[in-house]
This record gives structure tokens, C-alpha cells and sequence, in this order.
């Protein structure tokens, strides 16, 4: 498969209940959608990295750093919705990755191993990627989805609940739980596929999109990556992320796009 059909698209929305404003918090003298665009960029599987987005101030910012944008509509309800717009005014993307536009510390290696198995196998539908569970008090905590997997690491069932359940004891030293990331990988034909389909029971249920998926027969593959970049949810998340990015002192400033194989309008 040519390395030019596959893209990254960062959904990015201005309003947010817990966050207004989001993408555009500076980070150590960068907007978050910037961190996360040049992250995405050192990606080696993708050629291609867009913003979608349906707010001008994010649009002009993401120009303003020499990064492609794409305007959406302002009535998706969810990111993949989003990102079926742009799958649908793309049709020579095989390829989509959905990377959230709140994690400016991802590593693009984790986005390498999502889409690792869509390349390596025509039959992989969609990918996304877990990491064990480290810190104890995790496992109970709702807000920490879990995954569970089959014998060929395909997702059997995600779950804001402790799942395994290990019945025989009531400690979870040595006991393995995976929490889910939400970084995803589609067929351009899945993705338009699940953007058509209704919310599912189970989906609403747990309020977690990815089962829509699942209860609709399609299998998605979980890469299990070593740890897990700290995301900002909240504006008291955002101390985290500047003390690792101290920490780690590895961030440049994103290179511009010269031979981009989407030609946004």
C-alpha cells in the first residue's frame, strides 16, 4: 500500500464543556494543536497530516503555523463524523488515523504501531491501541476504559468497568488489565460505514463509540503499546504535560508541508 494514502486527521473543536478553548491553550509557547500536528508529522507510516475542524480561530492558527486544515461542518457529533467528511472529499485515502487533538505529547511511534497492521494485513479493518494498567486506583476508576482481548488480539468488549473480572481474588497485584487509547485507525470504507450507522445499545450504555463497532460485526485490532501519553482533559491536566515536556526537552517546531497529496479547498 502506498505510504501516500494514509493520513493523520486531528478532529479539532473550539467548544468544550470541561475545556473552551482547547486546541489553542499555549503549551510552552505553542498552541496544544501545534504540538500535536508536529508530533503526528514525525509519524513514518503517513505522509499526510490535516486538521479538521469547524471553528476559524483554530483554522487560521493551524495556517498560521504552515500546517494543512480543512474546514468541517458544525453540526458532527462526534470526531469520526468529522473525520468522515473529510474521507468523503478524499476518496484516494485508504487510510484514515484518528489522533486526538488533545494529546501533545503522542508518540509517533504509537501512531507507527496502530497503523502497522492495516498495512501488513488487507483483512485488518481498524486498529486501535491499550496499555497495561500500572497505577492500581486506575482499574476502578470509570473514567479509565478498559479492553479486553482475543486469542488474536482483536477487541472482545471495552468497558469503563474493571474488566477482566477476576473472581478467585480480591487483589489485583500481578492481575492484568488494559486501559484503551483512543487513537483509531480505519479503512476509508469502514470509517464511512461507521459514521452511517446508528449509536448501538452497548454504546450508549458505557458511552463508548468504538462498541458501535463491535456490535456491528467489524473487528478492530488492539496494538499494545508500553505507556500512555498524558491527554488534557481538564486545564489542571496541562501542569502534566508541561513538566514532561521539560522532562523530556525532545520537541522541534513542526516542519511546513511541502509535498502534501491533499489539496485542501
Amino acid at each position: 500500500m502506498s505510504k501516500k494514502k494514509i493520513a493523520v486527521v486531528i478532529p479539532a473543536r473550539y467548544a468544550s464543556t470541561r475545556f473552551p478553548g482547547k486546541p489553542l491553550v499555549d503549551i510552552a509557547g505553542k498552541t496544544m494543536i501545534e504540538r500535536v500536528y508536529a508530533q503526528a508529522m514525525k509519524a513514518k507510516l503517513v505522509s499526510d497530516v490535516l486538521v479538521a475542524t469547524d471553528d476559524q480561530r483554530i483554522y487560521d492558527a493551524v495556517k498560521a503555523f504552515g500546517g494543512q486544515v480543512r474546514m468541517t461542518r458544525n453540526d458532527h457529533p462526534s470526531g469520526t463524523d468529522r473525520l468522515a467528511e473529510i474521507a468523503t472529499a478524499h476518496p484516494e485515502l485508504e487510510i484514515i488515523v484518528n489522533v486526538q487533538g488533545d494529546e501533545p505529547l503522542i508518540d509517533p511511534s504509537t501512531i507507527d504501531a496502530a497503523v502497522l497492521p492495516l498495512v501488513e494485513d488487507e483483512r485488518t479493518e481498524m486498529s486501535t491501541i491499550a496499555a497495561r494498567i500500572r497505577e492500581k486506583e486506575e482499574i476502578c476508576n470509570n473514567t479509565v476504559v478498559k479492553v479486553v482481548r482475543d486469542a488474536c488480539g482483536n477487541a472482545l468488549y471495552f468497558s469503563r468497568l474493571p474488566i477482566p473480572y477476576y473472581r478467585e481474588s480480591d487483589d489485583n497485584d500481578g492481575q492484568a488489565h488494559y486501559a484503551h487509547i483512543g487513537l483509531y485507525v480505519y479503512r476509508r470504507d469502514v470509517l464511512l460505514k461507521l459514521a452511517s450507522l446508528p449509536p448501538t445499545p452497548l454504546e450508549k450504555a458505557e458511552a463508548l463509540e468504538q462498541l458501535r463497532a463491535l456490535e456491528n460485526g467489524i473487528n478492530i485490532r488492539v496494538v499494545e503499546v508500553e505507556k500512555r501519553s498524558p491527554a488534557v482533559d481538564r486545564p489542571e491536566d496541562l501542569k502534566t504535560v508541561i513538566k514532561a515536556l521539560e522532562e523530556a526537552q525532545t520537541f522541534v517546531a513542526p516542519p511546513v508541508p511541502g509535498n502534501s497529496t491533499i489539496q485542501l479547498r
